[in-house]
């Protein structure tokens, strides 16, 4: 445990950012399926979701939860998905 009271800030920062880029990690993976699986049988649901899917993944890029070119990966394959 931590001894220094900036330690003890530290920790409880970490805590909460754990909490919010888990859910922010979340959010990316459970779009990604849904547009995944819509794709296979509606795609005009699943291009009406695409934008939420580039909210969600440009905002995990920009906090950090994963790189810039992964979150530019995954729009790209996602949108290769619909178009094929």
């Amino acid at each position: 445990m931590p001894i220094k009271e900036s330690a003890k800030k530290a920790l409880r920062q970490a805590k909460k950012h754990r909490v919010l880029n888990l859910a922010r990690a979340k959010a990316v993976k459970d779009i990604t399926k849904k547009i995944k699986k819509l794709a296979l049988t509606n795609r005009d649901e699943a291009k009406k979701l695409m934008a939420s899917a580039y909210q969600a993944l440009d905002k995990a890029a920009k906090r950090g939860v994963i790189k810039k070119n992964t979150a530019a990966r995954k729009k790209s394959r996602l949108m290769k998905l619909l178009n094929k």
